[in-house]
């Protein structure tokens, strides 16, 4: 008969019980931590957090950033219905704190959840400051991190930020060929660099689950003839970036389209970009928040040109053939395609043009 500190068999084959007795080191799977700070980097990641979670890692997303606020749509909770994976949410940051102080912040937060979690690998994304700060944590700690995304150039501070993390990384995802040679000039190993693409156009890839009406429906945009508007601060054009905003949105709205206009992140200058959008007709543009990435995917699918500049532009619509007006500096030698046009914000002439000539043109 077992003693009083032994479980029973009922206990033995509970999930409770079972899950904490294979944690203890009997099998223990490996365990994963990928660090979110925004709805564009949960895109990339989510299809590769699936592809883990079947391959039976323990995965466990750290959201914090722009998913914790409001503000940006409480993005948090994307990651939660996702149901693939633990989640750690961490606020690490409040309206008006600079990038020096969200890193500070993030470092402190990350770290005391690595030294609880221990993970076997960390997977970070891109070039935000969340990123920049648990990577800082990782080399520190001896923890291995895998970046994704590494490689790019913009020409501005997110460049910067980019290329620190990919010191930092122990091993690279990136999207092309050319990315992976500034890697090996940076010094990484080739054996430590993989090219796969752009993550997130596995999802665009797949048949979506729902349908245009539906996103139309749920999202209350009363137009299935639209644009898609995404302009967000540049850090190193704080001074113009409010005029930048202006000049843009006048020009989408003289044109007569219509556009959904997703709201943008909380790099410095935003407040101007925000002041901006708030004085914008209901008639010309709908303002969400945040969207879902999966009815993001559907509502581009669908879209007759995506203008601003976003890494949308320059990435997943080229990919599915979609006119795009790259505006400004942000995009900086991302990408190139025929579906893509260039100007500046101050340039209406070639905006106006632009949306005359190419709305719902098709491309390869």
């Amino acid at each position: 008969m077992l003693g009083p500190s032994w479980p029973s068999v009922r206990e033995i084959w509970s999930d409770k019980y079972l899950w904490n007795f294979l944690r203890k080191g009997v099998w223990m799977r490996q365990t994963i931590v990928m660090v979110s700070g925004t709805r564009a980097d949960f895109g990339k990641l989510k299809p590769l957090a699936e592809a883990l979670d079947r391959a039976k890692y323990e995965v466990t997303f750290f959201v914090t950033g722009m998913h914790m606020r409001e503000k940006y749509g409480l993005t948090k909770f994307e990651v939660h219905n996702s149901n693939i994976c633990e989640v750690f949410e961490f606020m690490n940051h409040r309206e008006g704190d600079t990038q020096d102080v969200v890193i500070a912040k993030t470092i402190i937060g990350f770290s005391d959840f690595l030294h609880e979690t221990k993970p076997d690998l960390v997977i970070l994304h891109g070039d935000r400051p969340e990123a920049v700060a648990a990577s800082i944590v990782c080399v520190t700690n001896k923890t291995k991190c895998l970046h994704i995304e590494g490689g790019e150039v913009s020409g501005t501070i997110d460049e910067q930020f980019r290329h620190c993390i990919s010191k930092l990384a122990t091993a690279h995802l990136v999207c092309s060929a050319s990315a992976a040679k500034r890697l090996r000039r940076l010094g990484e190993p080739i054996e430590r660099i993989h090219k796969i693409g752009s993550p997130e156009i596995d999802i665009h890839s797949q048949q979506p689950q729902v349908v245009l009406e539906d996103v139309l429906s749920y999202y209350h945009i009363n137009n299935s003839d639209y644009g898609i508007a995404i302009f967000h601060p540049v850090t190193s054009e704080d001074q113009t970036i409010q005029r930048q905003a202006q000049e843009l949105f006048k020009g989408l709205e003289a044109s007569g389209r219509f556009f959904v206009l997703i709201l943008p992140n909380n790099d410095p200058g935003h407040e101007k970009v925000f002041q901006v959008i708030c004085d914008l007709s209901d008639k010309s543009f709908r303002q969400i928040p945040s969207m879902r990435f999966e009815y993001f995917s559907v509502l581009l699918k669908n879209s007759k040109c995506v203008v601003g500049n976003s890494s949308t532009g320059v990435r997943e619509a080229p990919f599915l053939g979609i006119p795009s007006l790259n505006v400004g500096t942000r995009q900086n030698a991302r990408s190139s395609a025929a579906s893509i046009t260039n100007c500046s914000a101050f340039d209406r002439k070639s905006i106006l043009l632009f949306l005359e000539k190419m709305w719902g043109v098709t491309f390869p």
